[in-house]
């Protein structure tokens, strides 16, 4: 049985989600697991998916960076799929995990992948760092202190500080930073 799984980061990125979901139909996946979380976040739908699985599926995902976090990640995830007799494909690379030219592949791309990240944090943070000694780079705009004088306002009327954030579209966190100041 062929299973995808499909992610994106956000919920704004619906087109992203829908693009994947087609070429994992277009590609013969049969159950399809998808959720929109961070790359850092929990993925409960990929564990899922590959609890899912019995020996002789295959994972297909679009893309390596839908997948996995980091070398490290990508190893625990072919491990768990191999003890299970599952192997992987990436459909943007063509890669299949069932043979051992595609396992050597994925172990390269992986890291090439990482390293390509590696490289461009870095030169965010290079970035970051000179703009911030050249006096251009402030950091976020501080939305919810704008607010400070709304905040107070519903909190005299009675307002709860959950629906104050609610209404505001600012985080509880924030109401009671403002409150205490």
């Amino acid at each position: 049985m062929r299973i995808g799984y499909a992610r994106t980061s956000t919920l704004d990125q619906s087109a992203g989600l829908e693009a994947q979901l087609k070429a994992l139909s277009e590609a013969g996946v049969e159950k399809t697991y998808q959720e929109q979380t961070s790359a850092v976040g929990g993925r409960p739908q990929l564990d899922a998916a590959i609890e899912f699985s019995r020996q002789g599926d295959t994972l297909v995902v679009t893309k390596l960076d839908r997948l996995a976090r980091s070398v490290g990640h990508l190893g625990k995830l072919t491990e768990r799929l191999e003890d299970k007799g599952v192997s992987l494909k990436i459909l943007d690379l063509g890669l299949d995990s069932s043979t051992a030219t595609g396992r050597l592949m994925l172990n390269l791309i992986g890291s090439i992948a990482q390293f390509e990240r590696e490289m461009m944090l870095e030169r965010q943070r290079e970035g970051i760092a000179k703009a911030k000694a050249e006096g251009k780079y402030k950091g976020r705009k501080p939305t919810a202190r704008e607010k400070t004088d709304q905040v107070r306002e519903l909190l005299s009327s009675g307002k709860s500080k959950r629906a104050i954030a609610a209404e505001l579209g600012i985080s509880e966190r924030s109401v009671y930073r403002i409150i205490s100041e």
